[in-house]
């Protein structure tokens, strides 16, 4: 697979910023996208939103916190490490979806900002299990989506962003349409929900033209975090400059391998697993 640059010992890494939240089992959310970034060669910082409590079989429960706060993890970080992009995961509510984007804006994060930033619309667990307010989708909607250079969301997800219910290649274009309609620079949609494709097909759209990115499935029941891990292999990669087309190829091959290295873990879901990289 494609490889990112290191930076020799000594030397500063590329960094990106995650604004997310925690999952106390270690399979999603920060803890995914840190294992990615580390495995990768990036120096990974984090604005964290919310605290789960959450093991392989669901989450049980979670602690906002205070918007002001997550305002200046980001505030804090950006003004002193600096970072090449930045995505985000868990929200949990419009006044921290508020607060993101006041803090991104005004520092060059996303929007016509020079930063790229990587939003995954996280709006339930894989077990179902509500992360966001649903009063807060009209906040990802009108307030966070025209600053994203690019949104990825599965399919439940765009079903309940946009309405679109995405059952075919048709309904897959209609919906990058939609997402791109509501200010994202670019779109991918992501097919790995689409249990009837022998393949993994995912749609990125910029507006004008799409890309489309297929691989094998990968039989597993282990998969949890695969979109923070795709996310934040997409995140690494813009930081490295990669365009858009190229990040999301990698991404998808990153969150492929890991998919194939997946691990059982407690009595539910294991995670996919980037630390294949490792050994």
């Amino acid at each position: 697979m494609t490889e990112l640059p290191t930076a020799p010992t000594g030397i500063t890494p590329a960094r990106v910023l995650t604004i997310a939240g925690s999952d106390s089992g270690g399979g999603a959310g920060v803890q995914a996208d840190m294992r990615t970034f580390a495995t990768l060669g990036i120096h990974g910082c984090v604005a964290i939103t919310a605290v789960t409590v959450q093991n392989s079989l669901g989450v049980q429960g979670f602690q906002e916190i205070e918007p002001p706060i997550v305002a200046g993890q980001i505030t804090s970080v950006v003004t002193d490490i600096g970072i090449g992009a930045a995505k985000t995961g868990m929200l949990a509510s419009s006044a921290i979806i508020e607060a993101v984007v006041d803090a991104c804006t005004p520092l060059g994060i996303g929007g016509d900002g020079t930063i790229p930033l990587v939003v995954d619309p996280v709006c339930a667990s894989m077990h179902g299990d509500p992360l966001l307010a649903t009063e807060a989708l009209d906040a990802l909607r009108d307030i966070l989506f025209p600053i994203a250079t690019v949104v990825t969301p599965n399919l439940d997800e765009v079903r309940l962003i946009t309405g679109v219910d995405v059952i075919d290649d048709a309904s897959q274009r209609e919906a990058a349409r939609a997402l791109c309609g509501l200010g994202a620079r670019w779109a991918l949609v992501k097919g790995g929900h689409l249990r009837s494709s022998a393949q993994s097909p995912d749609l990125l759209f910029d507006g004008l033209e799409f890309h489309e990115f297929t691989h094998s499935r990968i039989d597993t029941p282990h998969d949890h975090g695969a979109g923070d891990t795709l996310s934040a292999a997409m995140a690494s990669a813009l930081a490295h400059g990669f365009s858009m087309p190229d990040a999301v190829a990698f991404g998808k091959q990153w969150v492929t391998r890991g998919l194939k290295a997946a691990y059982p873990l407690g009595g539910g879901h294991g995670p996919v697993n980037p630390l294949w990289r490792i050994g």
